[in-house]
């Protein structure tokens, strides 16, 4: 093992010894060189003030060679901003200020010991980090089993993690922290677990209550109290599209510190929270142990982030940064909330109007980007295919043979009694052909 490695795992192991036993092989074995390219270039930086022959850039007139055709469109903006590469953990005030963001959101996370987000290539990118330096093959991956697909070619298919699913919903509409945490507890033998929380939800744009939150906590503290050692991942995508009378912060914050086999991840990011998805800026954020394994695990991270992208695109830190520090800011961000906001709120009062019958039911939805039909007869790619035909023109996801996820972020809010009206005729056509779900 590299020595640089092992200095990284002797420091986790002394400071935060559950830790240690969390990490994949991959991630007790990878580093960020600090005798290398970047090292030395960053070095020469500081200090070399005549020429700097070490940077792979090429410069002209003292700023980075640029093509004018496209500094002409971005011309309101530094070369120095746009064309070298960023840090491989981020621009620095990009870093900063978005920690004083998420400190001012999440007032639970004050008081205790985060790390300095690291940017990441949007949020895919940051789950992928945590597959690589947490999962092992055969590792279990726990989530509800309404989820983001992507969970599983990130964790599953790359890393040969097991996803163990159970119900999101309890018997009362509610998140179901018992099924939680039952499936954590039958980790015991393995002892280790990767649990994912993803807040709104996709695809049902469901986010818990207070006590909800509160049961979940408690579900992973039963796990780590039974020698389990987990991995809490808050995927933290559509972070601040909360509605409704839901938990308003990442449980982040009440899960750092919790337990010293329990280590709070937090992944999130600009890309939905700011409306950039293109820009493909996220962070990633460790919580609940000392300054020092913190550290540690930066290093392992940047390590990661050297071997695979190397560092994140220099052009979008620069915008989103830009905009945080905007004063039209926070105005501009509340308008577009109140936007989404009509939104969730008209489809919800069109489908407690009674105009669509018995022929589905909605799961609870307060939050996000998306709601979820639950057809009751008919089969969901049935209809799916369906709305495709000219004469509906209409997209949605099929999930499984009853779901139907619909994506209310993208309709405009005088659109949406059209949209549904379409989806209940379509439902209504594939009822009259006889394509009714599986075992009905």
């Amino acid at each position: 093992m590299n020595p640089l490695a092992q200095q990284l795992n002797d420091t986790i192991s002394r400071e935060s010894p559950r830790v240690l036993e969390m990490l994949s092989g991959l991630g007790r074995a990878i580093y960020f060189p600090k005798v290398g390219i970047l090292s030395q270039s960053a070095e020469a930086k500081q200090k070399a003030k005549t020429y700097n022959a070490t940077i792979g850039i090429a410069t002209e007139n003292g700023k980075p060679m640029h093509l004018k055709v496209i500094q002409d469109k971005l011309s309101a903006y530094d070369p120095k901003d746009l064309y070298e590469y960023a840090p491989p953990a981020g621009k620095p005030e990009l870093r900063t200020v978005w920690r004083d963001k998420m400190l001012k959101e999440n007032p639970s996370i004050q008081g205790h010991p985060i790390s300095l987000p690291i940017v990441t290539n949007a949020l895919t990118h940051g789950l992928s980090i945590v597959a690589d330096l947490f999962a092992d093959a055969g590792d279990a991956v726990v989530l509800p089993e309404k989820n983001w697909e992507n969970y599983e070619l990130t964790f599953g298919i790359r890393r040969g993690a097991v996803m163990v699913e159970y119900p999101l919903y309890d018997s009362e509409g509610k998140f179901n922290a018992a099924a939680l945490r039952d499936a954590l507890l039958a980790q015991k033998e393995k002892g280790k677990a990767i649990v994912v929380l993803n807040f709104p939800n996709n695809p049902t744009g469901y986010t818990p209550g207070a006590e909800e939150g509160r049961s979940i906590v408690a579900a992973i503290k039963d796990a780590a109290d039974a020698g389990i050692n987990v991995v809490v991942v808050t995927d933290d995508a559509y972070f601040g599209l909360f509605f409704e009378d839901s938990l308003h912060e990442s449980l982040f914050g009440q899960l750092c510190g919790l337990h010293e086999r329990i280590l709070p991840i937090k992944i999130d990011g600009a890309t939905k929270e700011e409306y950039v998805w293109g820009f493909r800026v996220g962070f990633i954020t460790y919580g609940g142990g000392t300054e020092a394994t913190l550290a540690a695990l930066e290093q392992k991270t940047l390590g990661i982030i050297r071997a695979t992208i190397s560092s994140g695109p220099h052009p979008s830190q620069t915008f989103v940064l830009d905009a945080l520090k905007s004063p039209d800011f926070e105005t501009q961000k509340a308008e577009k909330f109140a936007v989404m906001k009509a939104r969730a709120n008209k489809v919800k009062q069109l489908l407690d109007s009674g105009k669509y019958g018995d022929d589905w039911e909605y799961y609870p939805f307060n939050s996000g980007y998306f709601m979820c039909l639950k057809l009751k007869t008919v089969d969901a790619e049935a209809v799916r295919q369906r709305l495709l035909d000219e004469k509906y023109g209409v997209g949605a996801i099929a999930l499984g043979p009853t779901d139907l996820r619909v994506a209310f972020s993208c309709i405009e809010e005088p659109l949406l009694e059209d949209l549904f009206d379409r989806i209940h005729q379509a439902v209504l056509d594939v009822k009259a052909s006889g394509a009714v779900q599986a075992g009905k």
